[in-house]
């Protein structure tokens, strides 16, 4: 009971988030970058998260930092699902040297701590927001490689794939026609977990100064620029914590909340 509660309030943390993110332009009162104040004010009626430290109103910042944080986590995410499902799916299915080779690719991957490789690859490349996504779903994807061959070491050996073979399907209409559907379910939980943890890196990445750059708003530089203002400013620096915590709070709910409803062995 407390799960499915918990799973209901992140799908409604998350609708109001993504809500957020596709409406900024029509919610947001003020431009995200544009000076309006001539020094840092709190919370008021007029602008509901205050102002930062260049006097810009921090609502309209979060709303645009929701549409890059979610911009980045699902783009992160839908190359991660990508690179790891083929792998996974050629692993699992034909085994043998295959298997070998792309299992030894995937341990050498996770060999490297990711959080360093991501921070080496930045260092070496221009800081935007298009790099960050493709670099955090080109290090994210081992885990989705291993849950696909797994998941294919099982159902390749079911009676419907013989009898797909036994009338003469061809190798890709069994991997993507019959086997892949049916393995569906822990990869759609992997993604949403994934993105949490992408949303994470974003923000770690933006605090850093190595992420999405300023003027444009993330909640992870929105972070950085609050550091100096911490005892003047606190909210400078809990909206966009509270924002980050709530939104991968609620991904690990929903996630969760997918992993008890999709996995056949939970089922009574």
């Amino acid at each position: 009971m407390l799960k499915n509660k918990l799973t209901i309030f992140g799908a409604l943390v998350l609708l109001l988030f993504v809500v957020m993110a596709i409406f900024a332009p029509v919610i947001a009162p003020y431009d995200p970058s544009e000076i309006i104040e001539e020094e840092i004010q709190g919370p008021s009626l007029k602008h509901w998260f205050g102002t930062d430290d260049l006097g810009r109103d921090l609502f309209s910042r979060a709303l645009y930092g929701a549409r890059i944080s979610l911009s980045v986590g699902i783009v992160a995410v839908t190359i991660a699902i990508l690179i790891g499902t083929l792998l996974g799916a050629l692993s699992g299915y034909y085994g043998g040297w295959v298997d070998t080779i792309i299992m030894r690719f995937v341990d050498i991957m996770l060999a490297f701590p990711s959080i360093f490789l991501i921070l080496t690859i930045q260092v070496m490349l221009t800081p935007s927001i298009y790099n960050v996504m493709i670099v955090i779903g080109l290090t994210s994807w081992m885990g989705v490689s291993r849950l696909v061959r797994g998941e294919f070491l099982t159902l390749r050996e079911r009676q419907y794939v013989e009898a797909a073979r036994a009338i003469g399907c061809s190798d890709f209409r069994i991997i993507f026609r019959h086997i892949l559907p049916n393995a569906q379910a822990p990869i759609i939980v992997a993604a949403t977990l994934g993105m949490a943890g992408a949303i994470l890196t974003e923000s770690a990445l933006s605090f850093l100064g190595l992420g999405v750059q300023p003027p444009t708003p993330s909640w992870g530089n929105m972070l950085m620029d609050a550091q100096a203002y911490m005892r003047d400013a606190p909210w400078m620096a809990i909206i966009p914590g509270v924002l980050i915590l709530l939104t991968v709070l609620s991904l690990y709910f929903v996630g969760e909340g997918l992993r008890e409803a999709l996995d056949p062995r939970r089922l009574n």
